[in-house]
């Protein structure tokens, strides 16, 4: 099966001074390597006309399939239109179906519609428009062939410019850019993906855990380790030469080296992990935080259905709040500290007891970059969980700024509960 090689081109100067975090080419790259496409290379460039063409030239000679995103904008710094024009020797031309689309789309707010807006529905005159359902920028498919003075064929290169907005994009992809891809390219449906979810385990260790397993991998299949915050995803791919049994049967293989520390089989958060073993088991949780202040309760309600096991959290940052309302007492603070065992218990089993849920979780710590001690430095992180068996509680050093302490303290709290229910 031929390797179809693919360059994303993110457009627009916000990218380039970090005024703008570019998810757009990260989304894209899972979603090209989903439908068998490999992404080389991913380049930003400013909106600047030289900029954009010189990035265009260069990606068309190496990719099959170039995706740009930005620079379709009605206003005049969106320049990637006039820019793909030139480079491709076309013009723009009036397309009226993109024009009934404008104004359907504004048509509760007329005053959208100007001088600016028109300029939406000026398109390549050679370039193939594919509908954008949810915006005013068409998406533009142009196509190069490749110069060759034999009579052999030659191949095309594919150049896609879509909008720079990420829930536009996303839409465009789904709805319009990947199947044209399939079609076009003929792409094959055999790429296989399969991600065993671990937690609690360093990767390295984890290395070498399962080294033996990894050496006598069939050529056909690739490995690779995806680490964060503690959490390590395992994937296991092969395009086109392994069968579905044929992963499943090396995945048996795996799971029993390292199930201690397996949290799911499939390429999902320990959140969603979580949340599943509550509804499945009409459980719920409560949470008490205080160094994550809040980190811990967003990633246990941002999916959908959570209030059926998610019962609600306490932001305990200040100690009169940890004593007032989740029960700690005085002596507790005065002689251990806020950041201890005795504390992060008493909150565990105080939001428990306040909320009346099945679990709990209480975090305590120091997140920096002030407030460490010799004994508790920065990084320093109590998590406790009050559960129906017991509380269990357990101090944890994380590296790194505060935020990035915080984020590894929350995702600990999950990561070590989904092992603790696992060995129940």
């Amino acid at each position: 099966m031929k390797t179809i090689l693919a360059e994303i081109l993110s457009i627009g100067d916000e990218l380039l001074i970090g005024q703008v975090v570019n998810t757009n080419a990260t989304w894209m790259a899972q979603a090209l390597n989903h439908v068998g496409i490999t992404v080389v290379r991913v380049t930003t460039v400013q909106d600047d006309k030289k900029a954009i063409r010189d990035a265009v030239a260069a990606a068309m000679s190496r990719a099959d399939v170039v995706l740009t995103t930005g620079g379709l904008g009605p206003t005049k710094d969106d320049i990637t239109k006039t820019v793909l024009c030139e480079y491709f020797h076309t013009r723009l031309v009036e397309d009226l179906r993109v024009r009934a689309h404008v104004h359907a789309l504004y048509k509760d707010r007329p005053q959208i519609l100007n001088t600016l807006t028109a300029t939406q529905w000026m398109v390549p005159s050679h370039a193939t428009i594919l509908p954008n359902r949810v915006g005013s920028a068409p998406i533009m498919v142009f196509k190069q062939v490749e110069s060759r003075k034999s009579n052999v064929e030659s191949p095309t290169h594919i150049l896609v410019s879509m909008p720079g907005v990420p829930h536009e994009m996303q839409i465009a992809m789904n709805e319009q850019v990947l199947p044209y891809l399939r079609e076009h390219l003929q792409l094959s449906a055999d790429i296989i993906h399969r991600t065993v979810v671990v937690y609690g385990v360093p990767e390295s260790t984890l290395a070498l855990r399962i080294e033996k397993w990894e050496k006598n991998l069939p050529k056909s299949m690739h490995l690779a380790y995806l680490p964060k915050q503690g959490v390590v995803r395992l994937r296991l791919s092969s395009y086109g030469e392994a069968t579905e049994q044929q992963i499943e049967a090396q995945l048996r293989e795996l799971l029993p080296l390292i199930d201690d520390h397996v949290i799911a089989t499939e390429d999902i958060t320990p959140n969603m992990v979580l949340g599943r073993y509550l509804t499945e088991h009409k459980q719920t949780i409560a949470t008490a935080e205080s160094c994550t202040g809040g980190r811990l309760a967003a990633l246990l309600n941002e999916q959908s259905g959570s209030s059926a096991y998610y019962m609600g959290s306490v932001i305990a940052y200040d100690n009169s709040v940890k004593q007032q309302v989740l029960g700690v007492q005085v002596e507790t603070l005065a002689t251990d500290g806020a950041v201890s065992e005795a504390c992060v218990r008493q909150m565990a089993e105080g939001v428990r007891r306040l909320l009346h849920t099945d679990y709990a979780i209480a975090t305590s710590g120091i997140a920096g970059p002030t407030g460490g001690t010799p004994d508790k430095p920065v990084g320093t992180v109590w998590i406790a969980w009050a559960t129906p068996n017991g509380t269990k509680a357990e101090c944890c050093h994380f590296g790194g700024d505060r935020a990035q302490i915080t984020a590894s303290a929350a995702m600990a709290a999950i990561g070590k509960l989904l092992l603790l229910l696992k060995s129940e």
